[in-house]
């Protein structure tokens, strides 16, 4: 017999996680609707109160880009930051401010930290060019850049 009890992951009610966030410099703003918007690292997300008094995500965790939460789109070969008017490049410092931002939240919370997303940054959406439009029949599915014959 193990020695070890079972870790339990304690979500932590919505006021005590507004106040380890405090705690830990994070910036928060709260709203009249009775949700936070918290801020760290050029990130931003926003937490509710769930009908438990446990704490929620309202917003999930975005980089800031242009004073805009921008979603993480990850097309294969490069993620990009996407705002409703302009799309860039994601650099490193991006997506590493994005994972740790969204780390110490799910700490503030009592979440579990999954391993996949402790290894990096997860992307709100896949899009990945060799995967799109594979599920059509042959003659509908577009021509790829890779499969077009040369002419002589």
């Amino acid at each position: 017999m193990s020695n070890f009890a079972p870790l339990k992951n304690v979500t932590r009610t919505f006021e005590k996680a507004v106040q380890w966030l405090s705690d830990h410099e994070f910036e928060i703003e709260r709203s009249a609707s009775g949700t936070c918007r918290v801020t760290k690292y050029g990130c931003v997300a926003e937490i509710g109160a769930a009908k438990d008094g446990n704490s929620r995500i309202a917003a999930f965790p975005a980089c800031l880009v242009a004073g805009e939460p921008a979603v993480l789109l990850d097309r294969g070969y490069q993620k990009f930051l996407k705002t409703g008017k302009l799309e860039i490049a994601a650099t490193s410092l991006h997506l590493e401010n994005l994972h740790h931002f969204s780390e110490e939240l799910k700490e503030a919370l009592g979440y579990t930290s999954l391993y996949n997303e402790s290894l990096g940054t997860v992307s709100g959406s896949y899009r990945y060019d060799r995967v799109a439009d594979r599920d059509l029949a042959e003659p509908e599915r577009p021509a790829r850049p890779w499969n077009k014959q040369k002419s002589s």
